[in-house]
């Protein structure tokens, strides 16, 4: 796995974003993100942290080759489907390293968080409420749930009172935005994190975009400026 790509805060550093990316991507996709963010005048002090998944095969792809961050066997999304557990954990144990790293630099663990697109979503998701550090927040847009069973056995007594986020297109084709609604249901019902009204609040905040495929939109964006705003603000 390459060296993440590192976007400097612009002001004092007092917060960090750790950010990965989806299924045959690198972090240099979500570059131009970063740096758009990372100019507003409210969160000029964030770090930005856009690790590179490893390149492996995927099954699902005919067992091609290309950057992720674990296998993926089927995009069926059934609950009883298999699932890449050790892939999962694996990467999740390389987050965990990130984080310890980061904190080590001087950063408080309230001051970090850690999201991702679809399977960085997911490892989002997976690495947050597992997390032996209690981070500012979680983002997973066009994400779902993995190991829902794994996680409930490592579920963080810190892991309820997460501020989540969690964006979705009404209409992806890939990870069909009714997935990202039933692992939110699923947090909720299982793992006893409030469903919010608002973004940022403690507990987890599900929003689903009209018109929007497998890709981030400028609405959705904002909503991840003002969540960022929230958890992590300049003033502290």
């Amino acid at each position: 796995m390459s060296a993440p790509l590192i976007v400097q805060a612009v002001k004092r550093h007092t917060a960090t974003v750790i950010f990965l990316h989806g299924l045959g991507d690198s972090g240099r996709g979500w570059l131009p993100v970063a740096r758009m963010l990372g100019n507003d005048p409210e969160l000029q002090h964030i770090k930005w942290i856009l690790p590179n998944a490893p390149t492996r095969a995927i099954t699902s792809n005919y067992g091609l080759e290309m950057p992720g961050w674990f296998d993926i066997y089927t995009f069926s999304f059934k609950e009883s489907g298999e699932e890449d557990r050790d892939g999962m954990l694996e990467t999740a144990g390389i987050l965990e390293t990130i984080i310890k790293d980061e904190i080590e630099t001087g950063v408080d663990p309230s001051r970090i968080v850690v999201g991702g697109f679809s399977q960085g979503g997911a490892m989002s998701l997976l690495t947050g409420l597992t997390s032996s550090f209690r981070l500012g927040g979680l983002i997973a847009l066009s994400g779902w749930l993995p190991i829902r069973n794994e996680i409930g056995k490592r579920l963080a007594s810190h892991a309820p009172s997460l501020p989540i986020f969690m964006g979705h297109g009404a209409s992806d084709p890939l990870v069909p935005c009714r997935i990202g609604k039933m692992s939110a249901e699923y947090l909720s019902k299982e793992f006893g994190i409030a469903l919010q009204e608002k973004v940022g609040e403690p507990g987890l905040k599900f929003k689903e975009y009209p018109g929007l495929v497998h890709s981030a939109s400028p609405e959705e964006l904002e909503d991840v400026a003002v969540f960022l705003r929230r958890v992590i603000p300049a003033s502290q």
